[in-house]
């Protein structure tokens, strides 16, 4: 019935074809949606994750407890939230799956070569990287679902499905976010909410459970997006004169975004290398692409700032977190020290 109506559309009198979808446009705005759904669910279990570092360190040092966390001002869900949401389906329902695709296999190459580069400071690249990856995300579960239902028959009923999912966890996970910045705080302390006791005790393995989905995520991802990018290929030059210049690419593009990251504070290289990275997308579009791929790529700097411009808190909620660390951890040197000096002057 979809595809019958389609035909009715004369798109192909008024817009050239590399203005046009690559599919049809309900099963691209049911993905954009199941995109978008994913960010939401992100978004807020890494804010619900910070609440609780927050709430542990500040038992600890009660100095800290009248101290109101920045990331917890920017957890409404009004109209601009609701205006974001549908800007972001909007962008991830018009990115075509070949753009996609490229988003998410330079996204995973940058979180190999970061993640084995780290040392130390893992977990506080964790943190960021899980803040930067959500148009990223929005992606890998476009071209996922592209991919996985491609030749389905009906495949417009099992993305309604799919998103339908995808809506009842971003709300839930949005609901879990609200009750726990209202009531965590009385309910911990009262021990009769079985939602509260369980973040109390188990609230640390958020961040490793997140991890995991991520890597599951992307795993499925860069599988559908090395298959839907070689199909558009008829033969194996095509392809290696693809693949070459957009390995050399990613890997200039990853050396420099890592040096950029520990130049600038947070936020700002955050930005930088979004606007680097893409940029450098859209030269190699230019060069060995069509220009339906430049248009999704200048459409993506649009989907990466609505994701990243509202979430800025959040790194910065990251980075705080870090000197709170590097501070502890500068006192207990301190304190083992003297002692130290002490067992080697009895000896």
């Amino acid at each position: 019935m979809f595809s019958f109506i389609r035909s009715l559309i004369p798109t192909s009198y008024f817009l050239p074809g590399w203005l046009t979808l690559d599919t049809n446009p309900l099963n691209s705005l049911l993905q954009g949606l199941v995109g978008a759904c994913g960010i939401s669910v992100l978004c807020s279990l890494i804010r619900l994750y910070l609440f609780l570092e927050e709430e542990s360190s500040s038992d600890r040092n009660d100095t800290s407890s009248q101290r109101t966390p920045s990331h917890q001002s920017r957890t409404n869900t009004g109209l601009v939230g609701k205006l974001q949401f549908l800007f972001v389906t909007g962008i991830l329902a018009v990115v075509g799956s070949r753009v996609a695709s490229l988003v998410v296999l330079e996204f995973c190459l940058r979180a190999v070569s970061g993640y084995l580069t780290a040392g130390p400071e893992s977990k506080k690249f964790v943190q960021q990287l899980l803040v930067q990856s959500q148009f990223s995300l929005g992606c890998a579960l476009s071209c996922s679902l592209h991919f996985i239902h491609e030749g389905a028959a009906q495949r417009w009923l099992c993305l309604l499905l799919a998103a339908a999912l995808s809506w009842f966890l971003a709300k839930q996970s949005t609901l879990l976010l609200h009750h726990a910045l209202a009531l965590y705080k009385l309910h911990s302390s009262q021990r009769y909410c079985g939602v509260c006791i369980s973040l109390l005790t188990s609230g640390r393995c958020l961040l490793p459970m997140l991890c995991r989905a991520m890597v599951i995520t992307f795993s499925v991802a860069v599988v559908a997006a090395i298959s839907i990018i070689n199909q558009q290929f008829l033969s194996a030059t095509e392809a290696l004169r693809f693949w070459t210049p957009l390995t050399i690419c990613y890997t200039l593009l990853v050396v420099y975004m890592q040096e950029e990251q520990h130049r600038l504070p947070g936020s700002q290289a955050v930005l930088n290398t979004v606007v680097v990275r893409l940029g450098g997308l859209t030269v190699l579009m230019l060069t060995v692409g069509r220009w339906a791929d430049v248009l999704h790529i200048l459409m993506c700097f649009l989907g990466e700032a609505s994701c990243l411009i509202p979430t800025k808190d959040l790194l910065d909620a990251a980075l705080s977190q870090e000197e709170e660390d590097y501070t502890h951890y500068m006192k207990r040197e301190h304190q083992r020290r003297p002692r130290t000096q002490e067992k080697e002057d009895r000896r």
